[in-house]
């Protein structure tokens, strides 16, 4: 397997994220690939908050609710997928599949044998970590959603996502940071830089142009089996807390998707309702951290 690794100079003037950079690389059947993660606050806390990311982002995107986790006295845990942030990125697409990475999420969550967890989770994040819980129900409390859905294959894909994925396609060398200032115009340069300094060139983008492909949109689609028993285990099985955030100028995993996806979550109360807010809720990071802290009595 040919893997790039991007330089840690790629790195060194990153804004507003002081945090240190912890490494994994014995993860059961993943053959040395190092996997990168930020591991914050207090290793005795009550709960994990346990921070996935989506498309194309990396552990960068939660950098404004970490310290608002840490400083309310709680371990924050960011990893970054395979293929995406300073984890190892295979270069062949085709090693990237629904599987390759829940599987390291499960068995990142087991090395780390981490227990309460409050689920956060936006985009990929929920559609990988919102399968996790019936894999794993006892060491799971709380939810945090934020624009994300249960990828059951079941219903017609939007025209936004059909629209979005077409693009990816067609643009197998897409600018990340371009992505990301079109859907979030309040970003800095400096956090544009951010969001590019994983990929250098083209080589290292196989991660986040695949992701895309990978939504669960038919019934035997490769994750949409773990998907429905996911919803059906919430619907009949959940006895946690959850909180929802909602971008409400996404397009694509927007307010009504959110809808679809309260109503699988039994008890969730009305969401956080962020009106200039797109895909990428976590960039108004303090106001869904401290209100999803409220809200739970934390």
């Amino acid at each position: 397997m040919e893997v790039l690794r991007t330089p840690d100079d790629r790195f060194s003037n990153l804004v507003d994220f002081p945090f240190t950079s912890q490494y994994i690389s014995n993860l059961k059947s993943y053959d040395g690939l190092r996997l990168h993660y930020i591991d914050e606050g207090s290793r005795t806390s009550n709960y994990t908050f346990l921070c996935l990311h989506g498309q194309p982002t990396w552990s960068y995107l939660y950098r404004k609710m970490i310290p608002i986790f840490v400083n309310a006295g709680y371990r924050v845990v960011a990893p970054d997928y395979y293929g995406f942030g300073k984890s190892d990125k295979p270069v062949n697409d085709a090693v990237y599949t629904f599987d390759f990475h829940r599987n390291s999420i499960i068995n990142f969550i087991q090395n780390l044998d981490l227990n309460n967890i409050i689920l956060v989770c936006q985009d990929w994040g929920g559609l990988i970590g919102l399968t996790l819980p019936v894999e794993m129900p006892t060491r799971f409390s709380k939810l945090i959603v934020m624009n994300t859905a249960l990828g059951t294959g079941e219903g017609v894909p939007s025209p936004g996502f059909k629209a979005f994925r077409d693009w990816v396609n067609k643009t197998p060398d897409m600018d990340v940071g371009r992505l990301m200032l079109r859907g979030t115009p309040i970003l800095t340069p400096e956090e544009v830089e951010a969001y590019n300094a994983p990929f250098l060139n083209i080589k290292y983008k196989a991660g986040i142009r695949r992701f895309p492909d990978l939504v669960p949109t038919t019934h035997e689609a490769p994750g949409a089996e773990i998907s429905r028993k996911a919803r059906d285990w919430f619907q009949n099985e959940w006895s946690g807390d959850s909180f929802m955030a909602i971008g409400m100028q996404d397009p694509i995993l927007g307010p009504s998707v959110m809808r679809k996806l309260r109503k699988m979550i039994p008890r969730c109360p009305e969401p956080l309702k962020i009106k200039e807010a797109g895909h990428f809720v976590q960039e108004w990071g303090e106001i869904v951290a401290k209100k999803a802290l409220k809200i739970f009595g934390l």
